[in-house]
């Protein structure tokens, strides 16, 4: 019975890289026992800052600037790609656009609160942003104070992730953007 081993799986089509150039890799790192998944597309590289767990890739905008001194077609091509932001300060162009962006691609979420009895409080929300978990009603509380976790059971919430508003719900509640809790 043959033990031990470089395993490789994928569950995409790979078109960077391939199972022999991974089991090379993998040689040179004198890493002889592994499972491999590769649950997407990646190149050598990012395999590499993987093995070497000094890396993290984060999402980025592009954004121009003066865009009130080219044409409007020049600015229409730069927009095409969708990580491109286009925006003129000095005329007050896209800066909306870049705003709404920004939101979407760090998936921010605003939750706002409320005391008992009180209204909620709009002017200061709690910006959270979406993990492997979600945001749920458990996270909102750790960013305003883990302490409360310990009294704490469950919370009312008003919103879009409710049924009825106000929704009495546990700590593994999914929260949705501008809810109130």
């Amino acid at each position: 019975m043959k033990t031990g081993g470089v395993l490789f799986n994928s569950t995409v089509k790979l078109t960077k890289i391939d199972e022999k150039m991974v089991r090379h890799i993998m040689q040179e790192y004198k890493i002889h026992n592994a499972h491999v998944n590769f649950r997407g597309d990646y190149d050598v590289d990012e395999f590499i800052d993987v093995i070497e767990g000094n890396r993290k890739y984060v999402k980025c905008l592009y954004v121009y600037n003066k865009i009130d001194t080219i044409s409007i077609e020049e600015v229409s091509k730069m927009m095409e790609k969708p990580y491109n932001v286009c925006i003129s300060v000095h005329m007050d162009l896209g800066i909306d656009i870049l705003l709404e962006k920004i939101w979407d691609t760090l998936s921010l979420v605003r939750i706002y609160t409320k005391k008992k009895g009180c209204p909620p409080d709009f002017s200061d929300p709690l910006i959270l942003t979406y993990g492997r978990d979600g945001i749920s009603v458990k996270s909102a509380i750790m960013q305003i104070h883990k302490g409360l976790l310990k009294d704490l059971n469950y919370a009312y919430v008003w919103g879009k992730s409710v049924k009825h508003s106000p929704q009495k719900s546990g700590l593994k509640h999914e929260l949705c953007d501008e809810d109130v809790m």
